[in-house]
């Protein structure tokens, strides 16, 4: 029995990725050196397609980690020398914020209860922080921020740098790079790749605050500082031996994504999503876990009255893996994906399945 992946990461390969793999086998991609020109053409072409794809200006740099939380670590240890502010509604939020703790800076913090929104008017953010953190969409609960929210924020703390995680939401997410400074994803989830593989976008501001830091002997990182990482992207190659695979079927598939149509894209991710929703609101007994507006349209979270395993395992034997809830929700919820990788017939077909 061929099996879905509604998993919210890894998830669903996206359609072409086999093919892809099968042509980089057989022109030998896997064997590149990251010094030579291939590689260069490879990175090149990948960094240019997340621009077209994404928006993404001349202003700010594509980085390539191993990972989104390698893109949080970075990310305070480039641009913190004190003072970090986290808005906290989710494990991976929380998870931004202990890394700042783990760097020893003062990391202050917003918490809301899981499976709620922030109302950013209300809660005061010290004038000394340096850089402010938010996951945009938290896996762990499926709610999603309003990017119109988070811009409020920039708003009004212009001086403050704003770090968003958009693991799960990207390239759903549309983003105003004018009012965001740094933004980190990995590509197991909306890109319908294998995991390895993280996206760390740094604007100019950013560089500057983290050479300030290095010339006040502020400890910035080594190999992955963002000084060295600005000096390879600049020659299209990175520091050390990286993912040549996964940068290769990044540049693929943002190819085929662009082929589609981002606005298809997004139009398609909020059909599927509409129709989820509907079924779950309507459903006698799961219900969804987020209230509107901050539903998620990428990782839609039911609340599933304890059942979560009885429900992964009767799904399972029909061939959709859905993800159980996260941490000590484990066994009341279950998360279910709204990738690019995911068709409308195949979120016919699971709720077809529920039924």
């Amino acid at each position: 029995m061929k099996k879905i992946f509604f998993t919210v990461g890894p998830s669903q390969l996206y359609p072409s990725v086999p093919t892809h793999i099968k042509t980089a086998l057989k022109e030998n991609i896997f064997s590149l050196s990251h010094r030579s020109k291939a590689f260069v053409a490879i990175y090149k072409e990948a960094s240019d397609n997340l621009r077209k794809l994404l928006g993404i200006p001349t202003t700010h740099h594509v980085f390539f980690t191993s990972s989104a939380l390698e893109g949080m670590e970075r990310t305070i240890q480039n641009t913190v020398h004190k003072n970090s502010f986290h808005f906290v509604n989710g494990s991976f939020s929380r998870e931004f914020w202990q890394i700042a703790v783990d760097l020893k800076k003062n990391a202050e913090r917003a918490d809301i209860p899981n499976g709620e929104g922030f109302d950013f008017p209300t809660v005061t953010i010290p004038k000394n922080t340096e850089v402010i953190c938010i996951v945009q969409n938290e896996t762990s609960t499926g709610v999603a921020i309003p990017m119109e929210h988070i811009y409020t924020v920039k708003k009004k703390h212009p001086s403050a740098l704003i770090a968003i995680d958009v693991v799960s939401s990207i390239p759903y997410t549309t983003i105003d790079f004018s009012l965001i400074d740094i933004v980190l994803f990995s590509v197991q989830k909306g890109f319908g790749l294998p995991a390895g593989l993280g996206v760390l976008i740094v604007n100019d501001k950013a560089l500057k605050k983290a050479a300030l830091l290095e010339k006040k002997n502020v400890p910035i990182g080594s190999y992955h500082s963002f000084p060295k990482l600005f000096e390879f992207e600049q020659k299209f190659q990175t520091r050390e031996t990286p993912n040549v695979s996964a940068i290769y079927l990044l540049e693929k598939v943002t190819k085929d994504m662009l082929t589609v149509g981002i606005d298809t894209i997004k139009k398609q991710t909020e059909k599927k999503a509409d129709i989820l929703y509907a079924f779950f609101d309507n459903h006698k007994k799961y219900k969804p876990y987020v209230k509107a507006p901050f539903r998620s349209k990428t990782t839609i979270v039911i609340d599933v009255k304890g059942e979560s395993e009885k429900l992964v395992k009767k799904l399972a034997e029909k061939g959709f893996i859905v993800a159980q809830g996260y941490g000590k929700r484990k066994d009341e919820h279950i998360r279910i994906a709204n990738f690019p990788s995911l068709s409308v017939v195949m979120v016919k077909k699971l709720i077809r399945a529920f039924s």
